[in-house]
């Protein structure tokens, strides 16, 4: 199991060329271990660039909380 540090916002582009943005929420449990759940925003943008606009207007998200898929 990987305890690499999980970036709070995922965003991926899919089938049809939208990005879809996933927020992370990561918790551990009494063994230190990552417990991460993830939940797809159910809105798909034009662009990354919209994505991220979004999860900072709307989750607070900061500069390099994201990752790309």
């Amino acid at each position: 199991m990987s305890r690499e540090i999980v970036k709070p916002y995922l965003i991926a582009k899919d089938e049809d060329g939208r990005f879809r943005l996933t927020v992370r929420e990561t918790r551990y449990n009494g063994q230190g271990y990552p417990l991460v759940t993830a939940s797809m925003v159910a809105e798909s943008f034009k662009s990354a660039t919209a994505a991220r606009a979004h999860a900072r207007d709307n989750f607070g998200a900061e500069p390099g909380q994201f990752a790309s898929k």
